[in-house]
């Protein structure tokens, strides 16, 4: 596969367009990309553009586009992952990670055994830099639409927005030690429905939190018979949900 790029401008058959400053990093100095090699682009309307390098300059880098390829690797199940803020390095590895397997979207929120406590500056600041991974992952394992980080905010108002326009189709699960089902137990969704998964902090959700959650419709489900780390069973959980009702 090329190396891939995200332009998020517009971008036409034909037309010479310049690399951002660090795409144009990435390609020269990282990967040591020539003039006339080959590259993706894509910006995250759907599709990718084939095209090559053209001028490689100290102060500009640019690319001709080729072609344009409808081409989408996008799971039929709709995931959006409610992950509880964690430490950074655990936080960046989650949103990393679910982005490769197919997440459409995360929501942050924080719980009452949350360690991480954001100011509104910080938050913003983190926003950004999630965002950027995002990206980045999906640079690498050849997504074209970009999934959307959203701002961080308390469980029980994430709750009242998922109770406040909860679709008959879609399906709601949190992640549970002590839950009696697992995956296999609950009814497949149709293609193109949403599947809502909360996972809890470190230290896990309390007994109101997750009595809160059940009572917004969530169904408690079990991923083997292991207590998972909160970094691990967001991708533990979405991995199964692909294998079982997704595109594996």
């Amino acid at each position: 596969m090329h190396a891939r790029f995200y332009h998020p401008t517009g971008i036409a058959t034909g037309e010479i367009v310049e690399l951002s400053t660090d795409n144009k990093h990435h390609a020269v100095r990282v990967l040591r990309l020539k003039k006339g090699d080959a590259i993706t682009l894509f910006n995250g309307f759907g599709g990718e553009y084939s095209a090559h390098i053209e001028t490689i300059g100290k102060s500009r880098t640019t690319a001709i586009i080729e072609a344009f390829h409808d081409i989408e690797c996008e799971s039929p199940i709709k995931i959006e992952l409610a992950q509880a803020i964690c430490v950074t390095e655990k936080m960046d590895w989650i949103i990393q990670k679910t982005v490769e397997l197919g997440v459409t979207s995360i929501q942050p929120v924080s719980t009452t055994r949350s360690i991480v406590h954001l100011s509104d500056e910080r938050s913003s600041k983190r926003l950004q830099h999630w965002q950027k991974i995002v990206i980045s992952a999906c640079e690498q394992c050849g997504r074209n639409l970009i999934p959307q980080v959203f701002p961080l905010i308390p469980l029980p108002q994430w709750l009242s927005q998922k109770k406040s326009a909860q679709s008959a189709h879609d399906v709601h699960l949190m992640l549970s030690t002590t839950a009696p089902t697992g995956l296999r137990d609950i009814s497949r969704p149709t293609d193109n429905a949403n599947v809502s998964l909360v996972i809890g902090p470190e230290g896990g959700f309390t007994q109101e939190e997750e009595t809160a959650i059940v009572h917004s419709g969530f169904a408690p489900i079990r991923i083997g018979k292991r207590i998972l780390r909160t970094e691990s069973a967001a991708l533990a959980a979405i991995a199964a949900l692909q294998a079982i009702w997704g595109d594996y």
